[in-house]
């Protein structure tokens, strides 16, 4: 199904369910590595490799496996595997919400960035937005009693920009048409990209695999990433580098408000400041970009 074709009512749809799914992530890694003691480099393959399947199952229903790997791209694929990888690095020290916070800032700077080249940027009050935005973000993170481990919020932010690009070229390539193909594709990819990742980094860290945490990385993989990343792709087309860019950054609070409620996170006044900025920023971009357009 062409973006293209989507009704708006729908993109807004599929958008919000691609939300709940990026936040889905964050608690789903966070309760894997935190709750169940999982390693990181385990976590992140069989992800990896349940989000192949479960894509590559449903395309065999319907007899279209043959034509996907040339949908995927192995450029594509490596930056889904960076991501990936230090995304759970990344939540072996810092909470779900903050985690999600730092991954969406470098994500959306990743983002603006190709959109300011492309001059498609931002305008006039869009940028006070973004401003405000990243203002939460920067308070996130400044020293004090409540701020985030240093090395997890370095970890999180290259695993945004790793994402960023993945995003873009999902949105620059024409297999963005067929989001299931390039999905399963790019997974299949990184599932193989990843193996000899993972046993390098499992030379370095104690593996822990218990039955709970495989079945919330399955879950993660099959449901979060991949059937997320494909609503991803299918809406990312219609929503434009700067809107997907600065949407993102309603995931973070959907993931502090939920680990706090399902993980017994904390949610802490710098927390919610730096929410309230973050959703301040997305109004006056998202306003910023109706109103130029109308």
């Amino acid at each position: 199904m062409e973006s293209a074709s989507i009704p708006p009512n729908r993109v807004a749809l599929l958008t919000a369910v691609t939300l709940v799914a990026f936040a889905g992530n964050s608690l789903l890694c966070r309760a894997a590595l935190a709750v169940e003691g999982m390693d990181a480099a385990s976590f992140t393959l069989i992800r990896l490799v349940s989000g192949a399947v479960m894509l590559l199952t449903l395309l065999a229903a319907r007899g279209r496996v043959r034509a996907t790997l040339a949908a995927g791209s192995w450029a594509s694929a490596v930056t889904l595997v960076a991501y990936a990888l230090l995304f759970s690095l990344a939540y072996r020290s810092i909470p779900a919400g903050v985690g999600a916070l730092v991954l969406f800032a470098a994500v959306q700077l990743t983002m603006l960035t190709a959109a300011v080249r492309a001059g498609a940027g931002p305008q006039g009050s869009g940028w006070l937005g973004v401003a405000l935005a990243f203002g939460g973000l920067i308070t996130l993170t400044l020293p004090g009693a409540t701020a985030p481990d240093p090395v997890g919020v370095l970890l999180m932010s290259l695993s945004g920009v790793g994402w960023g690009i993945y995003s873009l070229r999902g949105r620059g390539s024409v297999s963005a048409a067929h989001a299931t193909e390039s999905t399963a594709a790019n997974f299949a990819y990184a599932s193989v990209i990843a193996l000899p990742a993972c046993i390098a980094l499992a030379q370095w860290t104690p593996v822990s695999i218990g039955a709970r945490g495989v079945a919330i990385a399955m879950t993660a993989g099959a449901i979060t990433s991949g059937l997320g990343y494909v609503l991803w792709y299918t809406v990312l087309p219609a929503l434009g580098t700067t809107r997907a860019a600065v949407l993102q950054l309603s995931v973070p609070v959907i993931a502090s408000l939920a680990g706090a409620v399902l993980l017994s996170e904390q949610l802490t006044p710098r927390l919610i400041g730096a929410s309230a900025a973050i959703l301040g920023g997305i109004a006056l971009v998202i306003r910023r970009q109706k109103a130029g357009s109308a």
